[in-house]
């Protein structure tokens, strides 16, 4: 695609719309900047770093109808809003940084590992990130995991990587038509963003697209969706905790298997809960697509330690073990991380819910949880939801007096989990600073 003299209006001004802007121009574009608000020292200081650039705000439609041939759109924005279906339909082009990226590396030749999912995909994508890195590839770890990926492009300076390993969430895939990945993962398909989608079924599509070209599909064969994602003519290798598969868990020994031959004891691996075996499965198949040896990649994995507010233990009291996923922000997140833990619970539930139904966590919960406690603005709905499980359920003005009551009931052997199921902003800064209340009253107990 060529860039230069082209008129782009860059709408978004994050952290992905200020490496969109800084690329653009550096192609020699014409590039404004739009937020539908924009305040006046965002204004100054976006200002300071791009001289001359023009901002709009106020209604998109009237900011595009200045003459501009591409809109490039940051993740938090659906093109599916009428004044965007009217730009395209008049010949207009949306795309977003995904887009940019996989035409610089399709000239390039460089390999793409693209990894997506309800959950687990920012898990997949660090230990991948990792398993590349400790092999000796000059690896660039990029995406929805933290660094726009033409962020990373830039710091590159143009130079070929070996691999790019790319976390992307459905809003980065919605206008990706051309990235071609060497090998791709959608993980799992649960119910997330549906104030954006019409459907489960809808979210899915978004997600499938991860899987243009004709590069190597890795697919989780206990997901009816994930089953559906399967490309004719495609390389497909299936990872499965529930039978056996390319890939699979064999219960009874506690090991992870590739059809016959043994892979990895789970307990050789630092991350907790049963769905980090299946992370680990897909993870070892995306790197043996680009090429990687099986045993230097096992026992890398053995190293990896995982990253904080993903199933993690922060610590133990009297024999209580309290475990931090403050990043399980939907109902998969959290039925996975209940399923992947073996002591009896206690979960702290709640906060903004997504429109999300809570009501496959009731038999997630069966035979595991000895109690809930409930926070934040839907509360109510989870309740609602949850009523009739035959668990206590315990209403909490804070998450504080979550982990105080909690601990109250608790015996030793028990388990304390924090999996809200929701997002935090209802109450907090982001599931960070949850994490660190969630710590914080912990350590006061």
């Amino acid at each position: 695609m060529t860039l230069e003299n082209k008129k782009i209006l860059v709408a978004g001004l994050g952290g992905t719309g200020i490496s969109m802007i800084a690329y653009l121009r550096k192609n020699g574009a014409e590039v404004a900047a739009y937020d539908a608000e924009l305040k006046a020292e965002r204004v100054s200081q976006i200002g300071k770093m791009f001289d001359g650039l023009v901002f709009y705000t106020g209604r998109l439609k009237d900011a595009l109808d200045n003459g501009f041939n591409i809109l490039a759109l940051s993740p938090g924005i659906s093109e599916r809003q009428p004044d965007i279906e009217a730009f395209k339909q008049n010949g207009g082009c949306a795309l977003g940084d995904i887009a940019l990226l996989a035409d610089i590396v399709n000239r390039r030749g460089d390999k793409v590992i693209a990894i997506t999912g309800s959950n687990g995909k920012t898990t997949v994508t660090s230990l991948v990130g990792y398993l590349c890195i400790k092999c000796g590839l000059d690896t660039v770890i990029a995406g929805n995991i933290g660094t726009p990926v033409l962020e990373a492009e830039l710091q590159r300076e143009g130079k070929k990587a070996d691999v790019w390993v790319l976390e992307l969430s459905s809003f980065q895939l919605e206008n990706t038509e051309s990235l071609r990945p060497t090998a791709a993962t959608v993980l799992n398909i649960s119910e997330d963003h549906l104030d954006r989608y019409d459907d489960l079924l809808d979210y899915a599509h978004t997600k499938a697209k991860i899987f243009r070209g004709d590069g190597v599909q890795v697919l989780n064969s206990d997901d009816v969706f994930c089953r559906a994602m399967k490309r004719a003519g495609r390389e497909v290798k299936w990872f499965s905790l529930e039978h056996e598969a390319d890939f699979w868990l064999e219960r009874e020994t506690g090991r992870l298997k590739q059809g016959n031959e043994d892979l990895i004891a789970t307990q050789d691996i630092l991350l907790q809960g049963l769905h980090n075996a299946a992370n680990v499965m897909a993870a070892v198949a995306l790197c043996e697509a680009i090429g990687l040896p099986r045993n230097e990649l096992l026992e890398h994995v053995k190293t990896f330690q995982g990253l904080p507010h993903r199933v993690e233990k922060i610590g133990e009291k009297n024999g209580v073990v309290f475990i931090d996923d403050s990043k399980g922000t939907n109902v998969g997140a959290t039925a996975a991380a209940i399923a992947g833990l073996q002591n009896p619970l206690f979960v702290i539930l709640g906060g903004m819910g997504k429109r999300q139904d809570f009501t496959p966590l009731r038999d997630a919960l069966a035979g595991k949880a000895k109690g809930v406690f409930l926070i934040g603005v839907d509360a109510p709905q989870i309740r609602r939801d949850l009523d009739g499980c035959g668990l206590n359920m315990t209403d909490c003005a804070t998450l504080e007096e979550a982990v105080q009551t909690a601990y109250a009931q608790a015996e030793a052997g028990d388990i304390i989990l924090l999996s809200p199921a929701c997002a935090s902003f209802d109450m907090f800064k982001g599931y960070a600073h949850r994490s660190e209340v969630f710590i914080e009253a912990f350590k006061a107990l």
